[in-house]
């Protein structure tokens, strides 16, 4: 089952950690909760996402060949205006992640966006832009965060959004697995769960037909008129996978009519590793199940 938020999991070990420890790192999770608890009172918007950034930045683990030893790490920002670099390099001046040095990054190709670690998607860069760009980061090891309403469906892995006038996050864990990159049980247990349907409400079994690894995945959304009318049941979808790991076409096998648009839509947009020929899947959703 792939859920789009998590509330928990842990950091596996054998790797360089950014977070040297883990009372460093509970010490971030408490800061990312006074920062929320300080939006629109004391802190701007721009401080707090600056901060959530940085975090994610310290609480993030990468493969070796993705970030080494004293090497600096890079957060990058695509789009946006100017102002909210400037907040950004604020906040990160004098400031290390263990032995690596922060440098900030004004981004606007995607060569110079495979030299970052971590790339913040401003709002104004646009879907189409943002989904080809995140399609071109696949296994870069670029953690990838955004603020836009569909930024994990257009393959993003961290999405910053508003509640109640706090800035909160989400988090795609199997865009994450895909880039190797790993977040630490603490930071990912403030991962918000307030926009997301109910874990039960949608899920899929990826297990039948020949082995390809799913590196992205989006949540199938669970359509309204189907919680409407209690509409539950279960979709069968075949999907031929081109080499590269995109879905080249998908039959419906079995299904609901309102469920299958919902889970055609979805698997569109999924991303499998890339193998030498095509191949076919048989993915089952769930909904409301």
């Amino acid at each position: 089952m792939s859920r789009a938020i998590h509330s928990g999991g842990s950091a596996r070990s054998g790797r360089e950690i950014a977070g040297s420890c883990c009372s460093a790192t509970l010490r971030t999770a408490f800061l990312l909760l006074f920062l929320n608890l300080a939006y629109s009172q004391t802190a701007s918007e721009y401080q707090v996402k600056a901060a959530y950034l940085y975090n994610f930045a310290k609480s993030a683990e990468w493969p070796e060949r993705g970030l080494a030893a004293a090497a600096p790490l890079v957060i990058g920002v695509i789009g946006g205006e100017d102002d909210f670099v400037d907040v950004l390099k604020k906040t990160v001046a004098g400031r290390s992640i263990g032995s690596h040095s922060v440098v900030i990054s004004r981004v606007s190709s995607d060569e110079e966006a495979k030299t970052c670690h971590v790339l913040f998607f401003r709002s104004p860069v646009g879907r189409k832009r943002t989904q080809s760009m995140a399609a071109s980061l696949l296994g870069a090891g670029v953690l990838l965060v955004g603020e836009d309403s569909e930024f994990l469906q257009q393959g993003g892995m961290i999405n910053l959004v508003p509640v109640n006038g706090r800035i909160r996050f989400e988090v795609d864990a199997v865009a994450l697995d895909g880039a190797s990159i790993h977040l630490s049980s603490e930071l990912l247990a403030l991962a918000n769960t307030a926009h997301s349907p109910p874990a039960s409400s949608t899920k899929f079994d990826n297990s039948g037909g020949e082995s390809r690894r799913l590196r992205v995945g989006p949540q199938p959304d669970y359509p309204e008129m189907a919680r409407r009318l209690d509409l539950k049941g279960t979709v069968q979808l075949e999907l031929l996978i081109a080499r590269d790991g995109s879905v080249k076409d998908v039959r419906v096998i079995g299904g609901h009519p309102v469920l299958a648009e919902a889970a055609v839509k979805a698997v569109k947009g999924w991303q499998y590793e890339p193998a030498d020929k095509e191949s076919k899947i048989v993915t089952k959703i769930s909904f409301g199940q």
